[in-house]
């Protein structure tokens, strides 16, 4: 994989992040809020967690290695939720377009402390594909939660739509 692949992903990731953001833009505070029996009780705790994860990340690939997540009463509403993570938003995009001047670049390892206290390493391909993935799966959970509530999904959020939308070409000279 190379950097530009890794800075895709990372472009797609939050393309999709903000797919979801305007589908859950409609719903009202309660329905924001409401438990509904997934892996986080509601769509504003999912959200949260994706955020939080993130968050705990990108922390780790400047040297600290937080020891809780970020709950959702920290961010209670999604205008809130949306301010921090635009800020965060940045400091990822940051951090891995100057990864491509690293000498190790994107191979480069990192090591952690995970929040039970274990020791983990990685190289930064490795934990930018992590957060997409990671993103990917909850975000699904989300889509399922608004079409339980009535609501409407977000647009697609396929790679291939993606990559279609951005007018990104499959390479057949491989």
């Amino acid at each position: 994989m190379t950097h530009h692949e890794i800075t895709e992903l990372v472009e797609y990731n939050y393309w999709a992040r903000d797919r979801v953001l305007d589908a859950v833009k409609p719903l009202s505070a309660e329905q924001y809020a409401k438990p509904m029996g997934n892996s986080f009780p509601s769509i504003r705790d999912s959200l949260v967690h994706i955020y939080a994860a993130e968050f705990v990340w990108n922390m780790r690939w400047t040297g600290i290695s937080p020891t809780s997540l970020i709950t959702a009463e920290q961010h209670p509403d999604l205008a809130g939720l949306i301010a921090a993570w635009s800020e965060l938003e940045h400091q990822i995009r940051s951090f891995v377009a100057h990864a491509g001047a690293d000498p190790h670049g994107i191979d480069h390892e990192i090591e952690y402390t995970l929040m039970n206290g274990a020791t983990g390493r990685s190289s930064l391909r490795q934990m930018v594909q992590h957060v997409a993935n990671h993103g990917s799966y909850h975000r699904g959970q989300i889509t399922t939660m608004l079409r339980q509530l009535g609501a409407a999904p977000p647009s697609s959020l396929d790679l291939i739509t993606f990559f279609r939308e951005q007018g990104s070409l499959v390479r057949t000279d491989l």
